[in-house]
């Protein structure tokens, strides 16, 4: 039997947590130990059962085969004490503080909306929000959660879906009172196209020109750092922008703004997700609360405001 002064699923937490974070450093962040600590309790692993896990280098750890079989086995064990945990007291509650990172149009028409509710049913859980639409390193900046459009690049990161949206062109009328609204993908060329200032995965708008997809790229006088920057230029009459439809729909319910070239809008859907740090299903219950609440209140064809 081991000893009492073994805190085995510590062990196995930071040992888990070196893999999923891609090393050492990265773990001593994400856990808030320092980098020699985290290697002393791997190490004091290793020697207690009599095996190496990890092959290490100046740049990387690499699994040994004995390390994979308690990795894959490690999860299935953090996750079971999480949902014993969970079951062993019917009063059990999420607790402690929340990083969050959103992009700025979900910020703003959900996130911020939504979160009242959440922390009423969660009084025991803090929020700390960061609204940006750069993508951001979860470990380096300690987020617990992300919400993220677009593509989604291959990580260690686990998604959630919260949905998708149609991407849409839009003018607002003082713009097209000076300049007109084009007809065509070719007149579109014309037009004074705006775009965020950081890059992205398209280099154009996608419309559809007798039955084949072309992009159309952007060139305009002036970029913006977040999707509602972008939106407020447009309302502005400075150019037009493609917007995700659940920004602009209530501009253009109320007249604010106008679609551009809908019949040519290929219908495109650019998905939403929440990416968090959790492989085999090992989640603090406050990221797992937060997690299924938006899954939950999140409809992207109905935004709250």
């Amino acid at each position: 039997m081991a000893g009492t002064d073994i805190n085995r699923s510590g062990e196995l937490e930071v040992f888990v947590r070196v893999i999923d974070s891609g090393g050492f450093s990265a773990a001593a962040r994400s856990l808030e130990l320092s980098p020699s600590a985290v290697s002393k309790l791997v190490s004091r692993l290793e020697q207690r059962l009599g095996t190496r896990l990890l092959q290490r280098s100046t740049r990387q750890v690499q699994l040994t085969p004995e390390g994979c079989a308690f990795y894959e086995r490690g999860l299935r064990v953090l996750a079971d004490l999480d949902e014993a945990e969970r079951c062993a007291s019917a009063h059990a509650e999420p607790r402690g503080r929340l990083r969050v990172n959103a992009n700025v149009p979900f910020g703003h028409h959900f996130l911020l909306p939504l979160l009242p509710e959440f922390l009423a049913r969660h009084p025991q859980v803090g929020v700390d929000v960061v609204l940006t639409d750069e993508v951001i390193d979860l470990l380096e900046q300690r987020t617990d959660v992300a919400v993220r459009a677009g593509p989604l690049k291959s990580s260690r990161l686990v998604a959630r879906r919260l949905g998708a949206t149609r991407m849409m062109i839009v003018a607002a009328p003082a713009y097209a009172a000076r300049h007109g609204l084009p007809q065509s993908a070719e007149a579109l060329l014309a037009h004074n196209r705006l775009d965020i200032g950081h890059p992205r995965a398209l280099s154009g708008w996608p419309l559809l020109v007798d039955g084949q997809r072309r992009v159309v790229p952007i060139d305009g006088s002036a970029r913006a750092s977040d999707g509602e920057a972008l939106r407020r230029l447009v309302l502005g009459g400075v150019g037009m922008a493609r917007l995700a439809a659940f920004q602009v729909q209530d501009d253009i319910a109320a007249g604010r703004l106008l679609p551009v070239l809908e019949q040519a809008n290929p219908g495109d859907l650019e998905e939403v997700h929440a990416v968090f740090q959790g492989q085999g299903g090992y989640l603090p219950l406050r990221v797992r609360a937060l997690l299924d609440f938006l899954v939950e209140r999140v409809d992207l064809e109905r935004p709250l405001g």
